[in-house]
């Protein structure tokens, strides 16, 4: 269906509709795109994407120079944009077009508003019959909160996750950067190949169903299932307190933080305690087996505080490296796109913007032998390609694109 010198990526001759705003959604239909899919991004002539006034983050600005913010660049990098007005009858009929020559349909609008717009998977099916048509909502399609609106904090607190991290005693905590949105869009993203899988094999079209309360239900499956069989939440650890204190973080000599992981904690005893230089704590009966360092947990803590303040936190790597023992360098952000080992995977990449010149970001996280997906394209200004959409594909006339626009059905 769509431009052939895609056809030798992995999702090549797909098209995807994408009605869809935000992060959530958006974030599925790149992850398409970027493997090949041809996504024509349905937006409102007026505004468009409310996200493409999405300035601020953590009280920055992050409009790139173009104009568009850094955010929106990301995820809908690869895509066209159709500015048609669905609340028209004209352009709902311009949609119902394009449905009829796409092989998926997505959205995330709040459950209701598809329907009352004649934009659900009921009316699009009758054009398109095999349509993968794929919904995001904020708490599922029933249910007292069926119709209630979500972002991303609202969905972080009501799942549980709220209080699931950070320390006894701490308020709740809400990760930023849109955690639920991203993984929502993984899950959205995948429901939709598992539905083009089948309709592969057998012809036949689906609706998919995809929540983010759901999904980070699904993400917390160790918290929730300890909280299903303890009949009571799992309890907020205090890192004075761990129960494991080889799973723990320690601040070193310039107030950095090194994260041990071991999970295995007796196979690692001997030479954690060789590492640190501490060979008398071997045989310690205090902490002899897991359940004695669990027992004397406040006391190990307390040792190892003080020996982890004695260097800085590339010395105790260097050390422990030579030990071949499980952890991690507590990182912030800057440190994280500074990292060799994240450029070298191309986890963040390079992209010649074509207005911008050379410009850093996100990468593409599935790496496919042979078929690898690509940034091929930056996001689109609002309707740009909406002329070529409905002339070249739809079969407009121009004199029809005209009449479309002096009627406001198009941008």
């Amino acid at each position: 269906m769509s431009d052939p010198s895609k056809k030798e990526l992995p999702l090549g001759g797909i098209r995807v509709a994408d009605w869809t705003v935000f992060q959530t959604g958006p974030s599925a239909t790149q992850l398409l795109a970027d493997l090949g899919a041809e996504v024509i991004k349905i937006e409102d002539p007026k505004g468009g994407d409310y996200a493409r006034g999405s300035t601020r983050d953590a009280g920055s600005f992050l409009n790139l120079p173009h104009g568009l913010p850094y955010g929106f660049e990301c995820n809908n990098r690869n895509k066209k944009s159709l500015a048609v007005d669905v609340t028209k009858e004209k352009g709902k009929e311009i949609v119902y077009q394009l449905v009829k020559n796409s092989d998926v349909f997505v959205q995330n609008f709040r459950v209701g508003v598809a329907e009352r717009l004649k934009m659900d998977y009921a009316t699009l099916v009758k054009y398109n019959p095999s349509l993968i048509y794929a919904h995001c909502s904020g708490y599922g399609k029933k249910g007292p909160l069926a119709q209630k609106p979500a972002l991303d904090p609202a969905i972080h607190a009501s799942s549980g996750m709220m209080l699931g991290i950070g320390e006894e005693g701490m308020p709740p905590i809400h990760l930023p950067g849109a955690i639920s949105d991203q993984t929502t869009g993984i899950m959205l993203a995948f429901g939709i190949m598992a539905a083009l899988y089948y309709r592969e094999k057998t012809g036949i079209g689906q609706e998919v169903d995809v929540a983010m309360l759901g999904t980070m239900i699904w993400v917390q499956t160790n918290n929730i299932l300890y909280s299903l069989l303890a009949q009571k939440p799992r309890e907020r650890q205090r890192r004075d307190r761990a129960k494991n204190p080889l799973v723990n973080h320690y601040r070193c000599k310039d107030n950095r933080w090194l994260l041990l992981a071991h999970f295995q904690p007796d196979k690692y005893w001997t030479q954690f305690c060789r590492a640190l230089g501490k060979e008398e704590l071997i045989h310690d009966p205090r902490f002899a087996t897991l359940k004695d360092r669990e027992n004397n947990a406040a006391a190990l803590i307390a040792i190892l505080d003080e020996v982890f303040a004695t260097k800085t936190r590339d010395e105790w790597m260097e050390v422990f490296s030579k030990e071949d023992l499980i952890f991690s360098p507590i990182k912030d952000y800057w440190e994280v796109i500074c990292d060799t080992q994240v450029w070298e995977n191309d986890f963040l990449t390079y992209f010649n913007h074509p207005e911008l010149g050379e410009i850093r970001e996100i990468g593409i996280p599935v790496k496919l032998s042979k078929t690898p997906g690509t940034i091929r394209e930056p996001a689109p200004q609002l309707g740009q390609h909406t002329e070529a959409i409905l002339i070249d594909l739809l079969g407009y006339t121009w004199e029809e694109v005209e009449m479309f626009r002096d009627e406001g059905v198009i941008l």
